[in-house]
């Protein structure tokens, strides 16, 4: 109902573990510091189950960042003999100058004490269980609400003429000699337990008794007569009622279940407000000078002091010397600014870096073995064991946080035994993340080489060439010199991988059957090659890619996947039809089934027969298409790391710009049929070219189509990917700032030099200069549709 939450001024949590209800909250100026209000000197009463204790509160001024000091010094306490269920106070009997105290214990006994006296006890007539206690001093009665659901009023002055409660076990004729029997002055019937009864009395003239029953709210006379009540359509926890500003109303605070504090001004709701926490008791006063300051206390220690509306202003604006401006100094310190924003915008990373020490930090360590137990859902995959490897992963916190929430993700088709935790006790907004590379073994192992492959990619280094045995420890099949070149991969599932580095130059050669499978090898050897150069105090290392693109492979891959996801859009469709098509043949045998005079069949238990079966069939063929559009989006994905990793290596392109090709061309960890990624990464794509890759103004004013639908075919976004190259290739500049870059002149790269590969070819070199988009002849582009491998596209 509120369009506002209640503004937070100060907060804090009491004690730990505790419990607290609404006797539990007193606002007063009980250190007796500037004006208070009641007598000249306030003290603080406690009410234990067994003990009253009154104390005095005095403040001292600190001199130092812990601030004031205050102490608590006892004056007197009283010990009860009965467990105590709540008090009151004042000035019982028109007592001027002083204030009495009445305890009402569990078994409904009152007793009044008199500073450090104990004055008499009285037992409530009909008692069962304690009810809400509250003092009038207009008509000096204790007000309370008894078991049997109503309101009752009791005159001080028929208390203290009554029978005394210590007497009760004399004699009958001692009784009668003793006192009076105790009379109620008048009650109410209310229908409801109350939670509390509050007395306001704001003029002299009248006074009004307040009480908050489980459903409704009730204001009453002096003499019991209801002056109004408010049916609620909540469950209230308390109230207060205050002064109002208009004479002859009085507002009230009601807090509610749903944690929301309501102000009644009699029966009219005027405002609403949302609680961080479901108050047990609630106060108004006055804290630093800011008035009207709402204190609430929940059942589990929240104190929180706040305010309705917005945020006050506190800020005056100086007075400045009128003096005429200068708007020649202007327009170049504007000039100098723009330039200081211009520089840092190009300067700056893709990504928002911190100097600060982050308050959370998460570090993995990856375990050196293999699990001696494999701890995989599948055992097996074909004639291969699958291995399992445990990730520790370490989380350290230098504030308290709560519910920080752990998410582990991997590429399929990898698994995880448990991806998501969550740790209480550990509440700020912020996302870690922490990248972390997996063993190769884990998905490899050693095999042997080809001799021929469908698919050949070349990586040009500019250092000489390094031992395979080296860079791959332990994934050597043979250990002779003459094969330290060359280095087979077997992945689990039956895909085959040849690493081939050249004897005199400084090429390696990746080549498989399948294109994707070239993903991994080709980035473990980059990654391993810089380890290697690093480690040897090498630091102008760096590989380079001379050969074409391979995109006519990977738009094979890609109207692959297209192909699956439209073919899954016509099995759901005609699913839909046959689901419905059953659905009514149902409903026309159970119209004939229920006709009291019985026709035949004409053949619908056939006809529904043979659509159950269609039903059941679309279901295995949608479920089955499901799986080999998962498969395909793995294989497109690894593909699409590949062509990443190649443009970036054939164009030198840095962190940044990679990180910016990344984000567009693989926006989705999962392919769904209402976001797929064709249409996800041709609308990223179309993006680039008409901003930061755009050849003039007019294409940077092209508007691009806000949704994002299923496109009729593949031949636009290959187009866009076709240009996307073509413009990098012309020396355009990837960048997340709307200015685009002046194209810069590259060198357009030329034919690739194939690799002597010692034994396994011919040591011919043949010079074949191919063009840069059209042929691909440094692939073969008759490949046929490879067979789906489960194991492709890992995380690093």
């Amino acid at each position: 109902m509120s369009l506002f939450k209640a503004r937070d001024w100060w907060s804090t949590i009491l004690g730990d573990k505790e419990e607290f209800d609404q006797g539990c909250l007193c606002l007063a100026n009980v250190d007796n510091s500037g004006n208070g209000q009641g007598t000249e000197m306030l003290h603080l009463a406690v009410l234990h189950s067994r003990k009253l204790c009154v104390y005095s509160v005095s403040g001292t001024l600190g001199n130092v960042e812990h601030g004031n000091q205050y102490q608590m010094k006892l004056m007197y306490e009283h010990n009860l003999q009965r467990t105590a269920c709540n008090m009151t106070y004042g000035s019982f009997g028109g007592i001027k100058g002083r204030d009495l105290i009445c305890i009402q214990s569990m078994d409904g006994m009152l007793m009044v004490f008199e500073q450090e006296s104990y004055a008499f006890g009285r037992f409530l007539p009909g008692f069962l269980l304690p009810g809400p206690l509250a003092y009038s001093s207009r008509t000096d009665s204790f007000i309370t609400v008894s078991s049997c659901r109503q309101v009752e009023s009791y005159k001080y002055q028929v208390l203290a003429f009554a029978t005394d409660a210590d007497k009760r076990q004399e004699t009958e004729q001692q009784k009668l000699g003793s006192g009076k029997r105790l009379v109620v002055d008048w009650t109410l019937n209310i229908g409801e337990q109350a939670f509390d009864i509050c007395i306001v009395s704001f003029n002299q003239s009248a006074s009004s008794v307040f009480v908050l029953g489980e459903r409704n709210f009730f204001c009453l006379k002096d003499n019991g007569q209801i002056r109004f009540m408010k049916k609620l359509d909540w469950s209230p926890s308390c109230f207060l009622p205050y002064c109002s500003v208009s004479e002859g109303t009085i507002n009230t605070l009601i807090a509610n279940h749903n944690n929301m504090l309501h102000i009644y001004q009699d029966v009219t709701l005027k405002w609403a407000t949302q609680l961080p926490h479901i108050p047990v008791a609630v106060r108004v006063g006055c804290l630093h000078d800011l008035k009207g300051v709402i204190v609430t206390l929940s059942d589990d220690g929240h104190l929180q002091c706040s305010y309705l509306g917005t945020d006050p202003s506190l800020f005056q604006a100086p007075n400045v010397e009128s003096r005429e401006l200068n708007y020649d100094e202007l327009d170049v310190e504007m000039k100098e600014l723009q330039k200081i924003i211009k520089d840092v915008n190009k300067s700056q990373g893709v990504w928002p870096m911190t100097e600060r020490e982050d308050d959370l930090n998460v570090s993995v360590v990856v375990s050196p073995n293999f699990d001696s137990v494999s701890q995989a859902t599948d055992v097996e995959v074909g004639n291969d064991l699958v291995p399992s490897v445990t990730v520790k992963v370490t989380l350290q916190n230098r504030v308290i946080l709560q519910k920080a929430k752990l998410s582990v993700y991997v590429q399929p088709p990898l698994e995880l035994t448990c991806d998501q935790f969550t740790f209480e006790f550990m509440s700020i907004p912020r996302v870690i993340q922490c990248k972390f590379r997996l063993p190769l073994k884990l998905i490899c192992l050693p095999g042997q080489p080809s001799k021929t492959a469908s698919h050949k990619i070349t990586i040009d280094t500019n250092k000489s060439p390094v031992s395979l045995l080296s860079l791959f420890p332990g994934f050597a099949s043979q250990s002779d010199d003459d094969q330290v070149n060359v280095m087979g991969f077997h992945f689990l599932g039956g895909a085959r991988v040849t690493l081939l580095a050249s004897k005199t130059s400084q090429r390696y050669r990746i080549q498989s059957e399948q294109f994707e499978d070239l993903w991994l090898i080709t980035n473990e050897l980059i990654l391993r090659l810089q380890e290697y150069f690093e480690k040897q105090g090498v630091k102008d290392f760096a590989c380079s890619f001379s050969g074409s693109m391979p995109l006519q492979e990977y738009f094979e891959l890609i109207d692959h996947h297209f192909e699956l996801r439209i073919n899954g859009e016509k099995l759901e469709e005609l699913l839909s039809e046959r689901a419905v098509q059953f659905r009514a043949i149902q409903r026309r045998l159970l119209a004939r089934f229920k006709d009291k005079t019985p026709a035949p069949l004409q053949h619908l238990d056939t006809l529904l027969d043979g659509t159950y079966k269609q039903v059941i069939a679309l279901a295995d063929a949608v479920e089955e298409n499901q799986g080999n559009l998962f498969q395909s989006f793995t294989r497109l994905k690894s593909a699409t790391h590949l062509v990443i990793l190649l443009i970036g290596l054939w164009q030198k392109l840095s962190a940044d710009q990679v990180a910016i090709l990344e984000a567009a061309f693989l926006p989705l960890q999962e392919d769904t049929q209402e976001l797929g990624w064709e249409e996800t990464v041709d609308a990223a794509i179309s993006h680039l070219l008409k901003t930061c890759l755009s050849k003039s103004s007019k294409e940077q004013a092209l508007n691009l189509n806000s949704q994002l639908n299923i496109p009729k075919d593949t031949s636009q976004l290959k187009k866009h990917i076709t240009l996307l190259c073509d413009r990098l290739a012309k020396g355009g500049r990837l960048c997340l700032s709307t200015d685009a870059a002046a194209p810069q002149t590259m060198v357009m790269p030329g034919g690739c030099t194939t690799i002597p590969e010692s034994d396994l070819e011919e040591r011919s070199v043949e010079q074949d200069s191919t063009e840069l988009f059209t042929n691909h002849r440094h692939l073969t582009a008759e490949t046929p549709r490879p067979e789906v491998s489960p194991l492709q596209g890992v995380s690093e």
